[in-house]
C-alpha cells in the first residue's frame, strides 16, 4: 500500500556506497530526502545526481540528509560516480542504495509495474526527525527532477513545522507566509505580535517568521 503524507516511513537496512545503513538510525533528528532513479549508466539520472551532488550543502545548511536509491550494485553505483564526475562536474557526495532486489523500493512503492517490473519511477520523499513523510513527488522516468524545486519544498514544509504558517504559489524563501486557518486571530497576536495584512478573514499575510 503507497505511503501518505504523515504516516511514519518504513524502516529497512540496506547496502548502500558508504557502507550498510538502518533507515531510521540514519537519519536519526535530522530531515531527510530519500530519492530513486530507474537505472545506473542512463543519461537523465547522471544528470541528476550530478546536480544533487552540486546541492548538497544546500541541504544541509537545513540539517537535511540526502539519499539516493537505484536497483543497481554498490560496484554500479562506485563506477558510474566516474561517469558522474566526468560529465557533470561534481563527485557523488551522498550514499546510493543498491537495491538489488527491490526490497526497499518495493516498501515504498517506487516500482510501478503499468512501467516496468523491475526499476523504479522517479519518487522523492521529503522526510522529517519525527520519521514522517512530510511532503512526496513522483517523475517518470523520461523526465528529470527539478532539485531547486525540492529544495523549496523542503524551506516550505520546514517553516510549516517550525511556525504555524503555510506558503502560498510559487512561494520562494524570504517571501511572505499565509497563517494557517486553524489559527484564531488571539492566537495569531501571540505568534506574530508583528501584525499581518488581512485580505479575507481566511487569508492573512504574514512576514516569513525569523527573517529580519
Amino acid at each position: 500500500m503507497a505511503l501518505r503524507i504523515g504516516e511514519i516511513v518504513p524502516d529497512f537496512t540496506a547496502d548502500t556506497t558508504e557502507g550498510p545503513i538502518n533507515f531510521h538510525e540514519w537519519i536519526g533528528n535530522n530531515w531527510a530526502i530519500l530519492f530513486s532513479h530507474p537505472k545506473n549508466f542512463t543519461p537523465v539520472c547522471t544528470t541528476e545526481l550530478g546536480y544533487m551532488a552540486g546541492l548538497k550543502p544546500e541541504f544541509e545548511k537545513r540539517g537535511v540528509k540526502v539519499l539516493g536509491l537505484s536497483v543497481d550494485t554498490v560496484d554500479s553505483h562506485h563506477k558510474w560516480a566516474e561517469d558522474i564526475k566526468e560529465t557533470q562536474g561534481n563527485a557523488l557526495n551522498f550514499p546510493v542504495i543498491a537495491d538489488l532486489d527491490q526490497k526497499v523500493a518495493r516498501l515504498y512503492d517506487m516500482i510501478h509495474p503499468e512501467v516496468s517490473d523491475i526499476f523504479t519511477v522517479r519518487s522523492v520523499f521529503v522526510i522529517g526527525p519525527d520519521k514522517k513523510v512530510k511532503a512526496m513527488i513522483t517523475y517518470p522516468a523520461s523526465t528529470g527532477r527539478n532539485f531547486d524545486e525540492i529544495l523549496r519544498l523542503v524551506d516550505s514544509v520546514q517553516l510549516t513545522a517550525k511556525h504555524s504558517v503555510a506558503t502560498p504559489v510559487n512561494w520562494k524563501q524570504g517571501e511572505d507566509c499565509i497563517i494557517v486557518p486553524a489559527l484564531s486571530d488571539d492566537q495569531a497576536k501571540e505568534k506574530f505580535p508583528g501584525g499581518w495584512k488581512t485580505l479575507k478573514p481566511y487569508l492573512r499575510i504574514v512576514p516569513q517568521p525569523g527573517k529580519q
